[in-house]
């Protein structure tokens, strides 16, 4: 007999915690600079306090407010936010210490303010792949997708790092290009035709104010998230490059949206999402010397690109390839962080000492020959390959590990939600009749003009 959801949802969350809880008993322990037995050692919190807050707040507070769009989710929008990425944060660090950490060597699995830092990473690359699914999955199969994405992701980062060196400091590869396509790999493998026909899949001006809040949340702090995993000089470019990729964005996007309406208007939709996009694109190479006009125009592409994509885009998506993406996650990250990756891939073919200076081996450090500056091992040439395979690595990984695990959350057991159901807060959470709109005749729906 099948066990009520009242009972499976429980005992799933209690045993996956349960279960944590023993590993990290047993192999986890404080970094050095937490540990009261070695009080020499470096001390990190000013150097990553500061910006892991802002990650934090990013991954917590940004994409959870972003995801209050739809007028009757708001309620699971925002608490599946903070579900998914709690597991999240917790599953990264035993997942990464399977592909970095010398578990031969018998030493602990060290949690540490860095560990922490790719927790959230790993968080923000599972809620953005949250983004295709939001209103059309249940909480046992959001679980289901942390628990499987978190070890594809990783598979990727390994492979991206430690084999093919590709230098990817704001995620745009690693983190948005694989959580929109590993997202929209899952979506197409549970699409239904009730996913664009519902009733229930519609903003209204309070969710979308609501949503504006996520959207100023990410904008303010994403140079810490492109900039965190940087070093010396390459961490403050990589702020001013961010800041300045994202001025311009916002200014393009207003723009583009004006112009691609018949009355001059501006979308709302476009504020939220596409404004953001250049923060994504000049992620690959936010540390490198791209100048501040160099980052301004990558800001402004991806402003019309991901302008056009939310007027376009998503429906070509849903009615040519049966891809139905309410967050427009494609538009956001996948695109943006596909132009990440080829803007990365051409500094990495324009790389010398003489534009780079000693950052070029910090950068790039397959550049250097054992591990000595100065001494070429790949040309700028091969590095850029190695920047567009990890592009290609990204892309399939993410598709197939998406596919697959789509596979597993279609099986009934994991109680996806009826159709009267879909993108409505009252399956799964206690809603007062108060203020819940009953009415959604003056809401609009979703990837249509105005309101």
């Amino acid at each position: 007999m099948a066990l009520p959801k009242r009972v499976k949802f429980p005992l799933a969350t209690l045993l996956i915690q349960a279960v944590f809880i023993i590993i990290y008993v047993i192999f986890v322990d404080y970094e050095d600079a937490a540990d009261p037995t070695k009080p020499d050692s470096d001390y990190p919190t000013p150097r990553y306090y500061p910006m892991f807050q802002d990650v934090h707040v990013m991954v917590f507070v940004g994409f959870g407010f972003l995801y209050t769009f739809l007028q009757r989710y708001g309620y699971s929008g925002f608490g599946y936010n903070i579900l998914l990425g709690a597991v999240a944060v917790q599953w990264t660090l035993i997942v990464r210490a399977l592909f970095f950490h010398d578990m031969a060597s018998g030493s602990r699995v060290k949690m540490s303010l860095i560990e922490m830092i790719n927790g959230d990473f790993n968080a923000a690359t599972v809620l953005i792949s949250f983004g295709a699914l939001i209103g059309k999955t249940g909480p046992l199969q959001l679980l289901v997708m942390v628990i499987l994405e978190v070890v594809f992701a990783n598979l990727n980062q390994y492979i991206g790092t430690e084999h093919l060196t590709a230098s990817d400091v704001g995620g745009s590869m690693y983190i948005h290009v694989f959580g929109a396509y590993f997202g929209l790999a899952v979506s197409r493998v549970l699409y239904k035709d009730s996913h664009e026909t519902s009733t229930s899949l519609r903003s209204g001006y309070l969710s979308d104010i609501f949503a504006l809040v996520g959207t100023v949340f990410l904008w303010c702090f994403w140079p810490s998230f492109n900039a965190v995993s940087a070093v010396d000089d390459g961490r403050l470019r990589a702020v001013l490059n961010t800041f300045a990729s994202l001025l311009a964005c916002v200014v393009v996007t207003l723009a583009v949206s004006s112009m691609l309406s018949r009355r001059g208007t501006f979308d709302i939709i476009h504020l939220q999402n596409a404004s953001l996009a250049g923060g994504v694109a000049v992620g690959t190479c936010a540390d490198m010397p791209i100048k501040p006009w160099g980052a301004m125009v990558i800001g402004s592409l991806a402003a019309i690109i991901s302008t056009f994509g939310y007027k376009y885009g998503c429906d070509i998506l849903s009615s040519k390839w049966k891809v139905h993406d309410p967050a427009g996650i494609n538009n956001l990250h996948g695109m943006p962080g596909i132009l990440a990756a080829l803007a990365g891939a051409a500094m990495a073919g324009l790389a010398t000492s003489n534009n780079f200076g000693d950052s070029l081996y910090v950068v790039f450090p397959a550049r250097a020959s054992n591990g000595t500056i100065y001494a070429d091992d790949r040309s700028a040439n091969e590095q850029a390959g190695y920047q567009l395979a990890a592009l290609a690595t990204t892309l399939g990984i993410a598709i197939v590990g998406g596919l697959l695990t789509g596979l597993v959350m279609r099986l009934p057991v994991w109680d996806d939600p009826e159709d009267e159901y879909l993108y409505d807060d009252r399956d799964y959470w206690e809603v007062s009749d108060q203020g819940f709109p009953s009415d959604l005749s003056e809401v609009r729906p979703l990837n249509t003009e105005g309101y």
